[in-house]
């Protein structure tokens, strides 16, 4: 399977690495946090290390290390505005269930 980004979301991205100035692309992980178990994390790097698994949507690259794989792969990031909010949107199938406030997950 992969990791994919939508149009939306794939711009959003391309967006923030034109405003920050470099870059490679975005990582995707997960990390032990909140009443669910599991968070995603993002963040920008500039380089990609032995063990990462490197996956490429809509001419962004996704950078997901073995161990997060195991949780998001087949996940689709959109990003979405919703009044006053907006932010990415993780559309992944392998939850099992959600916190209240949505911050965190189970698979």
């Amino acid at each position: 399977m992969a990791i994919t980004l939508t149009e939306t979301a794939a711009e959003r991205v391309k967006a923030f690495l034109d405003n920050r100035g470099k870059g490679i692309g975005l990582r995707l992980g997960i990390k032990t946090s909140g009443c669910s178990g599991m968070a995603y994390v993002l963040e920008f790097i500039d380089e990609v290390a032995e063990d990462d698994k490197v996956f490429e949507s809509n001419g962004v690259k996704i950078i997901v290390d073995a161990k997060s794989l195991l949780y998001i792969d087949g996940t689709e990031l959109d990003y979405g505005k919703e009044g006053l909010n907006e932010g990415f949107q993780f559309n992944n199938p392998n939850v099992k269930g959600e916190c209240g406030c949505g911050e965190s997950f189970t698979v």
